[in-house]
């Protein structure tokens, strides 16, 4: 079995806007957890944490609230105003 060679910061980073692009397709209408964004993209979970932070920075997503303490945060677009 061969192992993926583990990106660096720099190398996620120079991805992220267009990934954003991609995250924002994969939530579309239905909130979705990190995890589930990064089995979609089939990209590894750290690597989407990465973008999906960036995006929350920028007011491009944001979290719904948890129902539970131990749940993944769901992530939804946001409509941002110019």
């Amino acid at each position: 079995m061969k192992r993926k060679v583990q990106r660096n910061s720099s190398e996620i980073l120079r991805d992220e806007m267009v990934m954003q692009q991609q995250v924002a397709a994969t939530i579309g209408d239905e909130p979705k957890t990190i995890p589930e964004i990064a089995e979609q993209l089939k990209h590894p979970a750290s690597e989407v944490t990465a973008w999906v932070m960036a995006m929350m920075r920028y007011g491009k997503i944001a979290p719904l609230p948890k129902a539970r303490a131990d749940d993944y945060h769901r992530y939804r677009l946001t409509e941002r105003k110019s």
